[in-house]
Parts: C-alpha cells; structure tokens; sequence
C-alpha cells in the first residue's frame, strides 16, 4: 500500500513542509532565516515521513509532531524561547484545524472520524484528506495572522511566554474533552472554532504587549540618553565657566607680576608666569579645532584618560569650523563612541596597553571619526558591560540610528584586541553648526 501512495504521501509532505514554513516566516520574518536552511528541511521531512505513514500511539504522534515543527522553527535565527512558543501554537492550531476537517468529512461521508481510537498512520479512515484540508485551512489562518504579527523582535520576561502557553495548553485538554465525551453536532463544531479564533487572538495579544513593551523600553532608553546629553552638556558649560573666572583673574595676577618688574625682581614674575600659565593650562580647552562639540567632548576623554592612566593620541583636522551636522546629533554619536572607547580601555588590566586613538576630519562634504581603543579580551563584545546595559546598550544603536538620518555608515572591526569605531556623517547644510 505504502509504494502505491507514496507520490501522494510526499505531495502531502511538500505542502505540509511549505506550510510549516510559511507560518513561522510570518511570525518570525523572512530576515530571520538562517543562511543554510538544508538540514532542517531535511529533518522536519523525516519526521513528517514517520508521521503519515507509520502507526503511532496518540502520546508518540503528538511527540513526533512537535519535533517535526520545532526543526522547521530551528531554521530561524530567533531566540529559543520564541521557537518554543510559536512551535506548541503551531501545533495546537493544526490540531484545532484537523478536527474541524475531521468533522466535515466525517458530516459528507456519515462516518465517525474524530474518534481518537480509529487507528493511526496513513491507513486510519479520513487521516489523509483530513490533512489535506487542514492544510488549505491552514492557509487561511496563517494569513489572519500575517495581517496581525508585526514581527516584533523585543523579548519579553520568560514568565509572560509561560502566561500565553496556558491557553494552548487548555485548548487542547479541552478538545480531548469534547471528542471523548460530547456528541459531534454543531454545537461540537462550534467549539472547535472558537478555541481557534481564541489562539489566533493570543497572537493578537503576544504582538501586542510585545508592542508595548518595546515602547516603553525605548522610552526609557530615550530617556537615559537625553540625561546623558545634559552630562556633556554641563561638561562644555563647565569648561566655559573656567575659562571665564581665568581670564577675570588674569586681570589680578598682571598687576602682581607689573609690580615684580617695577621692584626689579624677575625671579618672583617669572615664577608666578609659570604658575598661571599652568592654570590657564588646567582650565581652557586642551582642544581647539574651532568646533564646540568637538572640543569640549574630546577634551573632557583627554582628561578622564590622563585620569585613569590612558594614553590618548589624537589627530584633528577640520576642513573648516562649520561642521554642518546638528550639534544634538554629533554630540549623541562623537559621545557614545568616546564613552564606549573610554569604559573598554579602563578594563585592560596591563597600564602600558590602555591605549585610544581619537581621529576626526572633514572634507566640505561629510565628517569622519575614528576612534581606536584597546580591550582586554580578543574581540569585543557588541552588548554593554557596564552597570544597567539595558539603558547603555542603546549607545551603538543611537549612532547608527543618526548614520541612517544623515545617509552617513557606521563600521566596526574587532579582533586581536583592538575595537575600531568608524563613523561617517555627511553634510546636512540646513543643520546647525
């Protein structure tokens, strides 16, 4: 018999396969899939052999068929908890579907198929063109739910995952119910389409609050980076008003050195030259391109550096003092990438390797930064070490959001322990200088 069915067998097989698979490429999105998608075609077309053709308890077949739909989730590039998830309202769906299939063939042909003990495999009376119309159905709904997943990729708390399992979980408990114990009227129909209107829900529900989540997450991020902002802010005020209380000083310290001269003592002049050379040193800007932003921002690392024992090399080079990117906008990228530069090279354990390179030039067109820094590992890790990475993490994000706004790039190469930053913004002349 098998030989005989076995073109229908793999027909079945093939359309079962696209179906898995278009189903998770809607919930999932296409740019989720791993590059190599063989082995789990592979896989899932084994398991779904042994699942149409051989007899299986009831316990085995539902096994087989969540392996067989996980192998296919397998193939994307999503977290395993979202496989999970997706995979068991995969399951519970196709289920919800098969019996209402199950009840119209069992309606035409007056003939009990929905009964859990008709037999198993292929040869069980109704299985086959059961599926094949659970399939078309099938289609229907993974439609429903294409037009309702946003294909969001935040992650929720694992206790919300296990929230919405519950009602698969009951969907099922409650199917067996009813085909055991219940007579297969209308009013059994009618259940078994509401518990798959409610499952389609639950992904309306999951899309959601994930929705939510993530614009509350964002919010939050949003919110730290402007409070980071006012920080470099306060920094160039800081700077401003030093200089300021300098230059009024300065007025004090000519009268003191003009009266050394008049009594002939070089030496006391001299020495309170040097003296106030070095405060004026300790109190202006250490760099001066012209640029506020620029300088502030890199004379502020300048100083954590020689803090923290950091040795900083810097190469600046403006085409002119316009730079025509939104000062908001540069200090949100030229900030972060220092600020990441700066935590990276406090964890090198060894002083002498601490080591930045903060390169800035533009031409009359764009603006390019590079900055180089040493860590502690062989190759950096993109996700935030500091304290709260989940309000830091938005650094790298941010630059490359700005990159985007300006038609700029952002490239990053890491490897034998250096983390190279480079970023290119090109002009916008309407922004402010």
């Amino acid at each position: 018999m098998i030989p005989y069915n076995l073109p229908v067998i793999l027909g079945v097989l093939l359309v079962m396969g696209f179906q898995t698979n278009f189903f998770f490429g809607s919930v999932f999105g296409k740019s989720a899939r791993k590059p190599n998608q063989t082995l789990y075609f592979i896989i899932y077309g084994l398991l779904c052999f042994l699942y149409l053709v051989f007899e299986m308890s009831s316990v085995s077949s539902s096994a087989v068929a969540l392996l067989m739909i996980f192998a296919m989730a397998g193939s994307y590039q999503v977290e395993i908890k979202t496989k999970v998830i997706f995979s068991i309202l995969y399951a519970v769906l196709m289920t919800l579907v098969s019996f209402i299939s199950l009840y119209i063939f069992s309606a035409i042909d007056s003939v009990d198929y929905t009964r859990l003990d008709s037999g198993n495999g292929f040869e069980r009376p109704g299985f086959m063109k059961g599926i094949i119309l659970s399939c078309i159905i099938m289609f229907a709904v993974i439609q429903v739910i294409r037009l309702i997943s946003k294909r969001r990729s935040f992650a929720l708390p694992y206790r919300y995952y296990i929230f919405f399992l519950i009602v698969p979980f009951i969907s099922i408990y409650q199917i067996n119910v009813l085909t055991v114990s219940s007579n297969k009227d209308i009013y059994y129909f009618i259940a078994i389409l509401g518990f798959l209107l409610l499952n389609v829900m639950v992904v309306y529900i999951f899309d959601t609050i994930i929705d939510k989540f993530q614009f509350m997450h964002e919010k939050t991020q949003l919110q730290h980076q402007m409070n980071y902002q006012d920080a470099n802010y306060e920094k160039t005020v800081h700077s401003f008003k030093s200089i300021k209380r300098i230059i009024h000083d300065n007025h004090q310290q000519f009268l003191y050195i003009e009266e050394c001269i008049r009594r002939e003592d070089p030496a006391a002049a001299l020495a309170h030259i040097k003296l106030t050379l070095n405060k004026v040193e300790d109190a202006y800007q250490r760099v001066n391109t012209g640029h506020l932003v620029i300088d502030a921002l890199v004379t502020n690392t300048l100083n954590i550096g020689q803090a923290n024992g950091i040795r900083i090399d810097t190469r600046l080079r403006l085409h002119s003092q316009a730079v025509h990117i939104d000062r908001y906008d540069l200090c949100v990228v030229l900030g972060n990438m220092l600020d990441n530069a700066i935590e990276a090279s406090k964890k090198v354990k060894v002083a002498e390797d601490r080591y930045m390179l903060i390169q800035i030039h533009s031409s009359e067109s764009a603006l390019f930064i590079r900055i180089l820094n040493r860590i502690a590992q062989e190759t950096a890790s993109l996700h935030s070490q500091k304290p709260d990475p989940e309000y830091h993490g938005i650094g790298l994000t941010n630059i490359s959001r700005i990159c985007d706004k300006y038609g700029g790039n952002m490239t990053i190469e890491s490897g034998h322990k250096e983390f190279n930053n480079m970023v290119v913004l090109p002009f916008s002349h309407e922004a402010s200088i």
